[in-house]
C-alpha cells in the first residue's frame, strides 16, 4: 500500500552507476535507478486556536495570521552515498571507486522508463503539440507540455501561490550551477529552477538548486536535484540533497502519487 505524504519526507540513497563495456558496446553515463531507505515521515503540526471575549455591541479590528500545508508539493531530503564503478553485463565489476560524499544529480519523475538522450529543460511557454523536439535536446523544449497543461494535470489554479511558476521562478545567471544528464549539458541557469530552503529559512545561491527537467520522448517532467555535499538543511541537519515534486492533494484527492529515483555520480 502507498502512502500519500504532503509533506518532507526523508531518505538516503544508496547507489550504483553501472558503466558496461564489452567488444562492440559502449554505453554513455546516463542517471541509473536508486534505491532508498526510508528513514522519517512528518508534516507540521496542527495551529492551537486562540480565543477572543466577543461583547455585545462592540466592534472589534483584529489582523489574523494563519498556515495551511500545501496540497501541491511533496518534499523529499537526504544523504547520498555511492560506488561508480566498471562492470560487464552480468554485473561483474572489474573496478569500483567509493564515493562518501559524490557530487551529481538526484532525480524524480512519475515515469519509471525516461529516455534520458531527450532531455530538456521544461519550458513554460512550449507549444504543447508534441511536435518532433528530438533536433533541440539539452536546451528549452519547444513542443512539449507547457505550464498550463502541467498544472492543469495536478490541479493547480493559474493563480495558485504555491503553483509551478511561482516555486520554480529562477532562471538565468547565477541562479543554478551547470550540470550534466547523461552526455547533455545544462549551462547555469539555463532551466528554471528553485532553491529549496536551508538552514537560514530561506534558499541561498549555490544551496539546494532544483532544476525543472522534460523528456520529449515519454513527455514526462523530470524534477532534478543538484547534490551538495553536507550542506545544513531547512531542519538545520546535514543533507546532500532537498527538493520539491508535484502531487495533487486538493478537494477530496486522497490518491497516491509514486515517483521514481534516478541518480548520476561524478
Amino acid at each position: 500500500m502507498k502512502i500519500r505524504f504532503l509533506n518532507f519526507i526523508e531518505i538516503s540513497i544508496i547507489i550504483v552507476v553501472i558503466l558496461f563495456f564489452n567488444i562492440d558496446l559502449v554505453l554513455g553515463v546516463k542517471p541509473m535507478g536508486a534505491n532508498y531507505t526510508h528513514i522519517n515521515t512528518s508534516t507540521a503540526p496542527e495551529e492551537t486556536p486562540q480565543s477572543i471575549a466577543a461583547q455585545a455591541g462592540n466592534v472589534t479590528e483584529i489582523n489574523i495570521k494563519g498556515f495551511t500545508v500545501t496540497q501541491s508539493w511533496q518534499g523529499y531530503f537526504g544523504n547520498v552515498s555511492g560506488t561508480i564503478y566498471l562492470a560487464d553485463s552480468g554485473d561483474n565489476s572489474m573496478y569500483n571507486w567509493s564515493l562518501a560524499s559524490p557530487e551529481g544529480e538526484v532525480y524524480a519523475s512519475t515515469n519509471d522508463s525516461i529516455k534520458w538522450s531527450s532531455i530538456h529543460c521544461f519550458n513554460f511557454t512550449a507549444t504543447g503539440d508534441y511536435s518532433d523536439d528530438s533536433s533541440n535536446t539539452g536546451n528549452m523544449s519547444l513542443y512539449g507540455t507547457n505550464l498550463s497543461q502541467l498544472e492543469s494535470s495536478f490541479n493547480i489554479d493559474s493563480d495558485d501561490v504555491d503553483g509551478v511558476n511561482e516555486t520554480f521562478n529562477l532562471i538565468g545567471t547565477d541562479t543554478h550551477d551547470g550540470f550534466f544528464t547523461a552526455n547533455l549539458e545544462f549551462e547555469e541557469g539555463e532551466c528554471y529552477n528553485t532553491r529549496i530552503f536551508s538552514d537560514a529559512g530561506k534558499g541561498e545561491t549555490n544551496k539546494f538548486e532544483e532544476v525543472l527537467l522534460y523528456d520529449s520522448q515519454t513527455r514526462s517532467v523530470v524534477f532534478a536535484s543538484i547534490l551538495e555535499q553536507d550542506v545544513f538543511g531547512f531542519d538545520s541537519r546535514s543533507h546532500d540533497f532537498e527538493m520539491l515534486v508535484l502531487e495533487d492533494g486538493h478537494g477530496t484527492d486522497v490518491s497516491t502519487t509514486p515517483y521514481y529515483f534516478y541518480v548520476e555520480l561524478q
